[in-house]
């Protein structure tokens, strides 16, 4: 009782909030439509501590007043009894104070803490560093000890590696009976032994936890411990030592690697060094000691490769450039594999004699309403069924002169030529040029006489104009068939294809189609949905969707084939002519397609053509001291120009025909020629320069044209190649402005000088030609070196003002800005014209 009765007694400190760590509450949160809860929340309070040194007191005086007698602890009880007289301020102030007091002495007791924690770390910290040295110390003398017993006896190392190899036998044994060893090593141990290294013998058996709570393990360890952790040491330093040897050895593998070099004509320091395996630092200092002054990306011959891979022990494997592209003249096929293919037969001839009307008629379609201003701009290949179900491909080529290349290359891939004729007109210039291409190109003629329906057609007059060009027809004792036909009225074209199918009897076309396909392009442009598009003519094999080919300086897959009517094909044989999409960028009129056998090779022949390409463009010619002076003294003009076409061909034409007009004063320059829409970037070119844009039937999109006003570019647009080169020429007259002419009207002889006025001078003359006309240009001449260029600004006869004077008669002149005269020089007079320069 006496217990229960001292313990509240003793709690006076409650009301300093000691005990009580923990307050709770409820509070209520409210959310959105009407809804609430309530939530109970704790606050904790932390807990002050007084000093270490005053916290024992207290459970003292609880032990002290516990065993005692009630009657102690009730004498203080009256005492609080005046406390309770204390008003409630005095009260308040007294226990502020004492929480003061409290807080006061826990902070002091905190501080002392902290310090002594302090102290006992850096006491720790000391301990260790000095502990760190000491092992240290020991493990440096230990290396050194191993390192002079490793050098003194090399024949030790191997003994031991033969005893580390037969340890593992004898260690199952050492390991059956580890109490033997535990007993006697403490018999032969002295009586004051420590007890330390009884505990360290299983070490043997777990080396993990005896290295991880002893420390680092050193040398001098390894070679005082066991016998197993002494061969493992052992091992690892004969180990070190073998790879300290070979790092003092020769720079130089001691087993070289012998490659075969494959190397071109030409090749970088670079890329032979990667052929080779070798630094290229090595090659550039090897050719530096040959006396060549070479950088990395700089090329050399094959013969200087040769020698730099012969002295770096490698074997040259010496590889031509033609290698690489794709020779197909020396492949032939066997003649059991040849089979009859339709023959592919090109209608030539001049300008509006009728060759695309001619085609339309036999073709059915409306071929010739598609071209502007009834010329053919871009060669068109068709396949026509016959009636007995043999067909075959038409080639349809302009005949405007712009286009010879273009009519040169359907010539050469070509097995029959049409050359057609109008009646009433007769053979023209480019009627004579496509005779010339087809002489050229070998090929067999047919002559088809157009136009004779009209009344004024004249058949007979065409085959003896032929005779001019040793041209001899059928008629007229010759082996050339000629037929008289009339594409307007269709008249007689029965009769031309009996004769290109005889003519095609006669010549056996025959070809393989049982092999990978070779195709010529005949037509290239940039498609903006499909991309590059080229229209191709099979020559032999058969071309097939998802082929890898190579034309030109492109390569690409064949993605897909479409005929002459617009309709997918999945293959082609001899003699089709299909426009190909999946090339990987546009190829020339006249380019060779090949199938290859992968895209890598495919890439590899199209990048070797683009370097020849690119060679072949930024070679000059060599550089001699008189082209070196005169290109200096050129003074030609440039027009400069961006050229943009729909096709291929059309770009070739026009180039041709631009450069045709180029003069010894003034030159096209075309800036940049290619195929499909004007973009943004032609016009950032032009603009660089002022040059205007060509588009023929093509158009600039939306960025270029907004480009173009920001830029103030020129478009020119067109679709006949007349219109468009007419222009050409009046701008580029434009551009050297009006020719002057000179009319010496007549010369005088300066016979007396005289003073006019405060500076002037006024010279006498005797006129000896023509007259001399107030307000002429005049040239003055000493010893026939003009002396000045002026005018005659006043002329008298007599003291009178005269207009002119003529030959035979004295007279004054007064010349404009120049006093240099003197007496015995010449006078000419000249009128100067200007006229509307033209090219």
């Amino acid at each position: 009782m006496t217990d229960q009765s001292d313990k509240p007694k003793l709690g006076t400190r409650p009301p300093l909030g000691l005990k009580r760590t923990v307050e709770t509450g409820k509070v209520k949160q409210s959310f959105s439509h009407g809804r609430s809860n309530t939530v109970v929340v704790e606050v904790k309070k932390r807990r002050i501590l007084g000093k270490p040194g005053e916290t024992p007191p207290p459970a003292e005086e609880k032990k002290a007043e516990a065993p005692p007698p009630a009657p102690k602890p009730a004498a203080p009880a009256p005492k609080p009894a005046p406390q309770r007289k204390l008003s409630e301020a005095e009260q308040i102030a007294r226990r502020r104070e004492e929480m003061e007091r409290l807080q006061r002495e826990a902070e002091e007791s905190r501080m002392a803490s902290l310090e002594e924690a302090r102290r006992r770390e850096e006491r720790s910290k000391q301990a260790q560093s000095e502990d760190e040295k000491r092992r240290a110390e020991e493990n440096r003398k230990a290396e050194e000890e191993a390192a002079q017993k490793a050098q003194d006896d090399s024949s030790e190392a191997a003994d031991l590696a033969a005893a580390e190899a037969a340890k593992p036998e004898a260690a199952p044994a050492k390991q059956e009976a580890p109490e033997e060893r535990g007993f006697r090593r403490p018999a032969s141990a002295p009586a004051h032994a420590p007890k330390r290294p009884e505990p360290s013998r299983p070490s043997a058996h777990r080396p993990r936890d005896d290295r991880r709570h002893s420390g680092k393990l050193t040398v001098t360890r390894a070679l005082s411990g066991e016998d197993d952790s002494r061969a493992r040491s052992l091992a690892a330093l004969r180990r070190a030592r073998e790879k300290e040897k070979r790092a003092h050895q020769s720079s130089g593998p001691s087993a070289k690697q012998v490659r075969d070099v494959v190397v071109p004509e030409s090749i970088t320091v670079g890329e032979l060094a990667n052929r080779m395996a070798e630094k290229a630092a090595d090659l550039v200092k090897a050719l530096f000691k040959m006396g060549m002054m070479v950088t990395v990306n700089q090329a050399i011959d094959q013969d200087t490769a040769e020698l730099l891979v012969t002295e770096f022990g490698h074997n040259i494997k010496r590889v031509s450039d033609s290698d690489i592209d794709i020779d197909t003249s020396t492949d032939v096929d066997a003649d059991e594999t040849l089979k009859s293919r339709p023959p592919v037969v090109t209608i030539m001839g001049h300008v509006d004699h009728g060759k695309t009307s001619l085609l339309d008629a036999i073709r059915g379609a409306a071929v010739q309403t598609g071209e502007a201003g009834g010329i053919t701009q871009h060669i068109g290949a068709y396949q026509v069924a016959m009636k007995d179900k043999s067909k075959i491909t038409f080639l349809d080529t302009p005949g405007h002169e712009a286009f010879t290349e273009m009519r040169a290359r359907g010539a050469n891939v070509t097995d029959i030529v049409v050359l057609v004729v109008a009646a009433d007109d007769g053979l023209k210039p480019q009627t004579i040029e496509a005779i010339n291409h087809t002489k050229a190109a070998g090929v067999p003629m047919i002559v088809a006489i157009n136009k004779i329906d009209k009344p004024e057609a004249k058949p007979q007059k065409v085959r003896e104009e032929l005779l001019q060009h040793e041209i001899i027809v059928e008629d007229m004792g010759g082996d050339v068939q000629d037929v008289e036909v009339s594409a307007l009225k269709k008249t007689n074209l029965d009769g031309l294809l009996d004769a290109i199918n005889i003519q095609a009897e006669i010549l056996e076309l025959k070809a393989n189609p049982d092999r990978a396909a070779e195709a010529t392009v005949v037509e290239a442009k940039l498609d903006k949905g499909r991309g590059p598009v080229a229209t191709v003519l099979v020559q032999r094999g058969t071309l097939k969707v998802g082929d890898v080919i190579v034309v030109g300086a492109a390569s690409g897959k064949v993605r897909a084939m479409l005929d002459d009517h617009g309709k997918q094909v999945k293959e082609a044989g001899p003699s089709v002519p299909v426009e190909v999409l999946g090339l990987g960028a546009v190829p020339s009129a006249g380019d060779q397609l090949t199938v290859v056998e992968n895209e890598a090779r495919a890439r590899e022949v199209a990048t070797y053509r683009q370097g020849v390409l690119d060679k072949k463009r930024t070679t000059t010619a060599p550089m001699s001291l008189e082209t070196m002076f005169a290109s200096k003294a050129s003074t030609t003009i440039e027009f400069p120009m961006v050229v943009k076409a729909d096709v291929q061909g059309s770009v070739e034409a026009i180039v041709n025909a631009l450069n045709k007009i180029s003069t010894d004063e003034i030159r096209v320059r075309v800036l940049h020629s290619g195929v499909g829409a004007i973009t943004e970037s032609d016009v950032t070119l032009a603009a660089s320069t002022g040059a205007p844009i060509i588009g023929f039937n093509v158009r600039p999109n939306a960025n270029a044209r907004t480009a173009a006003e920001r830029n103030k570019v020129e478009f020119r647009y067109y679709d006949v190649i007349y219109h468009l080169t007419d222009w050409v020429k009046g701008a580029m007259a434009g551009e050297l402005g009006p020719e002057i002419i000179e009319n010496v009207v007549g010369r005088a002889k300066v016979q007396e000088v005289f003073p006019a006025g405060k500076k002037d001078k006024a010279a006498g003359l005797l006129v000896l030609e023509g007259l001399i006309k107030k307000g002429l240009h005049a040239r003055l001449t000493r010893d026939d070196v003009i002396v000045s260029k002026t005018t005659i600004s006043s002329l008298r006869r007599f003291k009178d003002d005269v207009a002119q004077v003529v030959a035979g008669m004295e007279c004054g002149v007064l010349l404009a800005e120049t006093n240099d005269i003197k007496a015995g020089d010449m006078l000419e007079v000249f009128e100067v014209e200007e006229r509307a320069r033209t090219l």
